[in-house]
């Protein structure tokens, strides 16, 4: 009985092709098996249609915070811009006392267009004179003798 076995073992052709048979079969990339866990194909583009969108948000919004930096670094030089101006035209007014630093002045222009400065507000002034001038800013002298605007007429007028 045992030859017979042997014969038979000898005998037997396996009738798949050897190049169809894997010598390994838990390596391959897909399941060789009913048991084997499922395996679908991916949508390439689909995936590239969410990575692009995923991308697209991601730039757009850092995008936004930069043109908000750009748009806060523009005012502030608009607002240094206005300071220089101002200070400018304070330091060619007339006045006839010595700024205290962090004290209030107001700028004014009067009817001559030459430039005046001031410790009398816009609404201190009398009957007599409250035409004379026209305001143009408050301001306080700081420290470093810069000047701060509190106010200025083009503020008003916007």
């Amino acid at each position: 009985m045992s030859e017979d076995k042997a014969d038979k073992k000898k005998d037997f052709v396996n009738p798949i092709d050897p190049d169809k048979i894997a010598e390994n079969p838990h390596s391959l990339e897909y399941g060789h098996h009913v048991g084997s866990a499922v395996i679908k194909a991916e949508d390439v583009g689909k995936q590239k249609g969410r990575a692009l969108s995923a991308m697209e948000h991601q730039t757009d919004q850092q995008l936004g915070q930069i043109y908000e930096q750009m748009k806060l670094l523009a005012d502030q030089a608009k607002k240094i811009n206005l300071r220089k101006e101002i200070s400018e035209r304070i330091y060619q007014a007339n006045f006839r006392f010595e700024p205290i630093i962090n004290h209030v002045y107001y700028l004014y222009e009067d009817e001559n267009t030459e430039q005046v400065l001031s410790i009398i507000g816009p609404d201190q002034w009398g009957r007599s004179r409250k035409n004379k001038y026209n305001w143009i800013a408050t301001v306080k002298l700081l420290a470093d003798h810069t000047w701060e605007i509190l106010d200025n007429a083009d503020s008003e007028a916007s």
